[in-house]
């Protein structure tokens, strides 16, 4: 075992619960539950961005080939949907833990279908989920395993992880519109007396 999977397996685990943490938010129909797994996933995605930012700031301090270096140059990959996760989901999911704990008064209360819509918004879950999935090649590299070094495995990994994305992305964005459409009121029906014209 390299020693610079002992500083990725703790990154990769923090994103990987955060991930199927967000993924059950919008199945929670009660706001005090809706509220309270915010609030882990709150702590998950600070935990990791942390734990990311500080990998990549020492990676590049230091200059050499430490396990920290090592380690660094594997989370690069997951540099960018850190970020999206620190403009996008952090804020999202703070407004969400607002919103839940403005409804948790009562333990039975139930969680509205807007709520719930915004808890199955793509940005809520797909950056955190995207993040997990950039850290696997890094641990799998790091456990020996090198998925990128020969053309021939590489190119199809690479198919492997797009569509893992795509099915994700579209996953969520199904659910969120599913959600959002109970939101709308219901459709009003005109009677076939009051549609008609007068007669006199």
């Amino acid at each position: 075992m390299d020693s610079h999977l002992l500083v990725l397996l703790p990154v990769a685990a923090v994103w990987t619960a955060a991930g199927v943490v967000a993924d059950g938010l919008p199945r929670l129909d009660h706001a005090r539950s809706l509220r309270r797994r915010t609030g882990w996933l709150s702590a998950l995605t600070l935990t990791g961005l942390a734990l990311t930012a500080a990998v990549l700031v020492l990676g590049l301090q230091s200059a050499g080939t430490t396990p920290i270096d090592r380690a660094a140059s594997g989370l690069l990959l997951a540099a960018a949907p850190a970020l999206v996760v620190a403009a996008c989901s952090a804020p999202r999911i703070r407004r969400l833990r607002a919103g839940a704990g403005a409804l948790a008064a009562a333990p039975d209360t139930p969680a509205p279908h807007g709520l719930r819509a915004a808890a199955a918004h793509p940005l809520v879950g797909l950056p955190l989920q995207v993040t997990a999935l950039a850290v696997l090649p890094a641990v799998v590299s790091a456990a020996g395993v090198e998925l990128l070094a020969t053309p021939a495995v590489a190119g199809p990994a690479i198919t492997v992880g797009a569509l893992g994305v795509i099915v994700i992305g579209v996953r969520h964005a199904l659910r969120h519109n599913r959600l959002a459409e109970r939101t709308l009121p219901p459709p009003t029906t005109v009677s076939p007396r009051a549609a008609s014209p007068l007669h006199v």
